[in-house]
């Protein structure tokens, strides 16, 4: 753990219960997830914040995974003025408009048949592999789904984790 992780995971662990909770709000849109969270600190390492988070978001309700994805703009489309979205998005930001086309149409068909919108760790990935997961998860049940879901709002979950506590003030 380097010590800037150190002192953002100690400002973290600091922060008044509304403050962290309005942090954990800007990691996951799901209150539970935050609560829970929020019940756990103090943290003596990340991996104890990662441990956490984990076990949170494997306790998620159908609900509260509604909720957690309903924080999250669809691929391609970032929230207008987030660097979050923006960021995590980049490997659509260069994509073709015929790319971006074709996954504005596979979002809604996913949406669709979901009821909810295409979720995935975009972080690293290039627009093409994002359209390739969309291809294939479209033909999954609503059951697998809500896992694939799950297992992929965790990676997001700890990705921000780790920027709230790379913060150092």
């Amino acid at each position: 753990m380097t010590s800037i992780s150190a002192s953002g995971l100690a400002r973290f662990n600091a922060l008044e219960e509304s403050a962290a909770l309005a942090e954990l709000h800007e990691a996951c849109a799901s209150t539970a997830w935050a609560r829970q969270l929020l019940a756990a600190r103090p943290f003596a390492t990340t991996e104890d914040l990662y441990a956490a988070s984990d076990a949170a978001m494997a306790e998620l309700t159908a609900a509260d995974l509604a909720q957690a994805m309903a924080g999250h703009p669809p691929i391609g489309r970032p929230k207008p003025g987030d660097p979050t979205s923006s960021r995590e998005q980049a490997g659509m930001a260069g994509a073709s408009e015929e790319l971006k086309a074709e996954m504005l149409e596979l979002n809604l068909a996913y949406q669709e048949k979901f009821g909810h919108v295409f979720l995935i760790c975009a972080t690293g990935r290039t627009g093409e592999q994002m359209r390739e997961a969309a291809l294939e998860r479209i033909g999954n049940s609503p059951e697998q789904e809500r896992e694939i879901v799950r297992t992929e709002l965790g990676k997001i979950n700890r990705i921000r984790l780790t920027r709230l506590v790379e913060q150092d003030a």
